[in-house]
């Protein structure tokens, strides 16, 4: 019964040592491995084996890119303002053999490195610059620790300064002037804005003068286009009217000639037509100047006609 438990303890313990020694390697990590205590590999991703009680994992490093963000470092500025910045620093392990062995507690090297190198860039810029210089200052640092931290096995991808905090009176002043500058635009666009509207009302007034002097223009033209087209058609009546009483007269006088009238007659006729023509609008009326005398004497007949005395002597004479 002793040998049996004997033999189980001894094929459990053969199980563990060599389950022990079986390592399996995740991704992007990888584990440094010494044997009898000095470096003897770097074991990548995948199943490895380790010799029993002479190798160890000394060390799992992490190949992915790491953040680490600092606590806020006080600086002093080149015209001697101190204020506090924290930076935050991304990173990534190489060469896991260097950073093994490179430098104790990388991390902590890796802040007082940024420290160190941020004071003496803020220290160079005065308090302005180092405001308004964020990506030149995020620069010269990357390049800094990248270049130191190269011996750790480490490269520096990227450092951001993530606040600057300047004393309390520089806060205030700095929020004054913002208020100031807002106000200040604030009032330029309300300017800009009231002169935008005097232009577009004037625009406005300008278009309405425009429009109602088109629409006087345009009523006067058509008034005067009415009346001479009033004038055009009374023209055309009046003309009509001459022109017809002219047709008439004309069939009147070949109707009375037609007729067998003798010449003095036709004369009298004319003339009838002429007295006619004389009543209406015409100014000027030109007479044929054998119309004329018979004329005159029919003028010289309605006098005497108008005097019985007289025409009762002429015939008292003429007996």
């Amino acid at each position: 019964m002793a040998g049996t438990i004997f033999m189980i303890i001894i094929i459990l313990l053969i199980v563990y040592i060599v389950t022990s020694c079986v390592r399996i390697v995740p991704q992007a990590q990888a584990y440094v491995i010494e044997r009898l205590g000095a470096y003897n590999g770097t074991w990548s991703v995948g199943m490895h084996f380790k010799v029993p009680f002479i190798d160890r994992v000394a060390k799992k490093v992490l190949l992915k890119e790491q953040v680490v963000d600092f606590a806020p470092q006080p600086v002093i500025t080149k015209d001697n303002v101190t204020m506090r910045i924290d930076t935050v620093v991304y990173y990534q392990i190489t060469d896991p053999k260097l950073y093994a062995y490179g430098v104790d507690n990388p991390i902590m090297a890796i802040e007082n490195l940024t420290a160190t190198t941020l004071r003496n860039i803020i220290g160079d810029l005065e308090l302005d610059s180092t405001l308004t210089s964020r990506e030149t200052i995020n620069t010269k640092m990357r390049a800094t620790l990248d270049e130191a931290t190269d011996p750790w096995g480490i490269k520096v991808n990227r450092v951001e300064l993530k606040n600057i905090i300047p004393p309390t009176e520089i806060q205030n002043a700095m929020e004054k002037q913002m208020k100031a500058e807002r106000e200040r635009r604030e009032a330029i666009l309300r300017a800009e804005g009231e002169k935008k509207s005097s232009i577009l009302r004037a625009e406005g007034h300008k278009e309405s003068m425009i429009l109602e002097a088109e629409a006087e223009k345009e009523a006067a033209i058509l008034n005067a286009e009415a009346k001479k087209e009033a004038t055009i058609r009374e023209a055309e009546g009046q003309a009509e009217a001459i022109l017809k009483v002219q047709r008439a007269t004309a069939d009147g006088l070949r109707a009375i000639r037609e007729a067998g009238a003798d010449e003095a007659v036709i004369k009298l006729k004319s003339l009838e037509a002429f007295e006619k023509a004389a009543d209406g609008k015409a100014t000027k009326i030109i007479i044929p100047s054998e119309i004329q005398n018979l004329a005159g004497l029919v003028t010289s007949i309605k006098e005497v006609a108008a005097q019985p005395e007289a025409v009762e002597k002429v015939d008292t004479t003429a007996k």
